[in-house]
């Protein structure tokens, strides 16, 4: 076989997000905007005496470094994609990216119900005045990122993939995708969310000590707030770590693989179906026939399911009419 014709049967594992340059240039501003954020509340803490600004800074500190690896990860993923030593490309980079910064999550969760217990049970003393000032703009800083976060496209992207098929043959085709879950940008926004909530909680435990002397509703609003973020965390830890390990992402689309494949006594030996990358969907199928036709032509069942962005399909003869029996 020349190489040239063998070439024609090529193609790019390219499973990157349909929003994926977006989202890592969103990203990076956020980044710069809870670095700055995190500079003036330290800063601040420090100059004012107030110990509750030094903390939310130091905690920033810690979603700072997150929102940052996110970045990376869309930097090394895009930078990578056409690398031959990831066999399904890059696309589930984000997912990992999303696993660590979930359990970066579950500490700061556990920092802040701490240090809100201990506050509840030894109050400190608090500048409220300029601990308030910097709390607001906190939140404004927080509000602005999270819309520049946010994931406005509710109908989805559509774009073409390739898909192919073996034993014996190949196939390519050009199917639609719906627009996936990008578990690293779901970790960047619930990193800038855990930071609106503390703020929130901050903003209204400040209120009340320094209009009411509710000193004790600061600390409060702390363990509320590490509550819901723990909740958050247990959410992407599931979701991405599901992912990684290769779930089944979709058992609709399993069962339209199956719908269409087990016709006129085929039957399905094997299925294994898991995500590459947000919006993309990998499947090897093992076919059991026995009057088997060419992979191709099972393959070309499976055109048009959204998702569906790489397959490999297997035939195997049965003589004796085991698979229609079946």
């Amino acid at each position: 076989m020349h190489s040239h014709s063998l070439d024609s049967w090529r193609h790019e594992h390219l499973f990157l997000g349909a929003d994926h340059a977006r989202n890592e240039r969103r990203t990076r501003w956020v980044v710069v905007l809870t670095a700055a954020m995190m500079v003036a509340e330290i800063a601040g803490g420090l100059a004012f005496g107030s110990m509750a600004l030094l903390a939310d800074g130091l905690h920033m500190a810690t979603h700072a470094g997150a929102l940052g690896v996110a970045a990376l990860a869309y930097r090394y993923a895009r930078r990578h994609a056409r690398d031959p030593r990831f066999a399904f490309g890059t696309g589930k980079l984000g997912d990992l990216a999303g696993f660590a910064s979930a359990l970066v999550l579950a500490v700061v969760s556990v920092g802040i119900g701490w240090e809100s217990v201990v506050r509840l049970l030894n109050p400190v003393a608090i500048a409220y005045d300029e601990a308030i000032v910097i709390a607001v703009v906190g939140l404004a800083v927080n509000i602005a990122s999270a819309w520049l976060l946010r994931d406005d496209d509710h109908h989805g992207h559509h774009h073409h993939g390739h898909d192919h098929a073996h034993d014996h043959g190949h196939a390519h085709d050009h199917g639609h995708h719906a627009h996936g879950r990008d578990n690293n940008l779901r970790a960047a926004y619930l990193h800038v969310l855990a930071d609106a909530v503390t703020s929130v909680g901050a903003i209204l435990g400040l209120l009340a000590g320094r209009f009411y002397g509710w000193a004790w509703m600061d600390a409060l609003m702390g363990i509320v707030g590490g509550i819901m973020i723990a909740r958050w965390s247990w959410g992407l830890l599931r979701d991405s770590g599901a992912v990684l390990l290769d779930a089944v992402p979709d058992p609709d689309l399993a069962e339209a693989i199956r719908g269409r494949l087990e016709t006129d006594g085929d039957r399905i030996a094997d299925l294994h179906l898991w995500r590459v990358g947000p919006g993309h969907a990998a499947a090897i199928v093992s076919v059991v026939s026995d009057r088997p036709l060419p992979p191709a032509q099972y393959k070309a069942r499976l055109g048009g399911l959204s998702g569906l962005s790489h397959v490999t399909v297997e035939v195997n003869p049965c003589d004796h009419g085991h698979a229609r029996a079946a």
